[in-house]
């Protein structure tokens, strides 16, 4: 069968991987309200496209801090990539990288960040960064990721405990024995705390604050983003506290149950930061107008999770670049199809689309 959009992706992806593997990835918290949102929020906006504007040529490059991409669609930290595909994820960076966009290698990798590094040395790459009760652990990796030439640390806020996932509890899911966290070998040796998603349990740190945004600082040059922003409030304290951006998320709907979809929160944010810092979102991106959308809404550029997942089940490296092609593919042709331009939205359109947005009755609608 073709795979013609990521839904078909989806579908493989459920009908080929275990029970418990599927129920992981597919997680969401409690009664998941989040998580299905994040796809209803998207359908419910409507794109009042313009005519008679030259679209003969699309560029969907842009840049994320300084950095120039092929188009504004990232790879999000998903966990445990091995489950999907025994290369895990060292076939998506190298997918990215064939791509030329940026992927956020998680914490929880059963790759490690030397073999991500090694599998795709050319490639955009990000780590995403949790802070633990042991603060040496994340001092550690924190030097270990820069010194491999990660471009930048992006900072996960919204786990100071993990979110209660029903099917996995059901499941008593663990990783399979042939499988770790493959950053923490030798970390977590001596410790017999039961084990959570990998790593032994109370391992994270529930104390943080905006402080140890300066704690870090200190550690290293590497820009800092934070991920897990969902109010104007906090967003309006990563910008004082000097963080470099702001990832718009709630955690693929897998933390606090009964949060706002992202595509939902993200023009409050958008307000609040005034352009003094990139706004990025993941949650719920399954279509290039979904894309589309959230640039139009402000983002500078969003990430996507599970759908990267359902590639590597598919076909590995090379399904995660046909995943992210649909996307691109069906990025530019609702950009011609709105009869606007990429370069054009980001540097106009935000202004016009946010006073559309703030005047619509519902369904929300936008002009481009």
């Amino acid at each position: 069968m073709a795979m013609v959009c990521l839904n078909d992706f989806e579908e493989y992806a459920k009908e080929h991987l275990s029970k418990a593997v599927w129920d992981y990835y597919a997680a969401g918290a409690d009664e998941c309200c989040t998580r299905d949102d994040n796809l209803m929020a998207f359908k419910r906006i409507r794109l009042r496209p313009r005519i008679l504007r030259d679209v003969s040529a699309c560029d969907t490059r842009t840049t994320v801090q300084g950095t120039e991409i092929s188009f504004p669609v990232g790879i999000a930290p998903t966990a445990f990539h091995c489950l999907a595909w025994h290369e895990g994820e060292t076939a998506t960076a190298r997918a990215t990288e064939a791509v030329n966009t940026c992927y956020i290698a998680s914490t929880y990798s059963t790759c490690s960040v030397e073999e991500i590094a090694a599998a795709a040395p050319a490639g955009y790459r990000w780590f995403q960064l949790y802070v633990y009760r042991n603060r040496k652990v994340s001092e550690q990796i924190v030097h270990r990721v820069e010194s491999l030439g990660y471009q930048a640390l992006v900072l996960t806020v919204d786990v100071p405990y993990t979110g209660k996932r029903r099917d996995d509890i059901r499941n008593q899911f663990k990783l399979p024995p042939h499988l770790r966290v493959k950053n923490f070998d030798g970390v977590f040796e001596e410790n017999t705390d039961p084990e959570e998603y990998g790593v032994p349990a109370n391992t994270l740190d529930p104390s943080i604050t905006w402080k140890e945004i300066y704690w870090l600082r200190s550690l290293t040059r590497l820009p800092i983003i934070i991920k897990g922003i969902l109010t104007k409030e906090d967003a309006e304290l990563a910008v004082e506290h000097g963080v470099q951006g702001i990832i718009v998320s709630n955690h693929g709907g897998r933390q606090l149950d009964g949060d706002p979809a992202t595509i939902d929160a993200l023009s409050e944010i958008v307000d609040a930061v005034q352009g003094r810092i990139e706004v990025y979102l993941d949650g719920g991106i399954r279509t290039g107008s979904d894309v589309l959308k959230a640039l139009a809404l402000g983002a500078k550029c969003v990430f996507i999770g599970r759908p990267a997942v359902w590639g590597l089940a598919y076909k590995g490296e090379d399904g995660v670049k046909e995943v992210l092609q649909i996307l691109n593919d069906e990025f530019r042709l609702c950009m011609a199809l709105a009869e606007t331009q990429y370069k054009k939205l980001e540097t106009h359109c935000k202004k016009e689309t946010q006073e559309d947005f703030a005047a619509s009755a519902s369904p929300k609608d936008f002009a481009l």
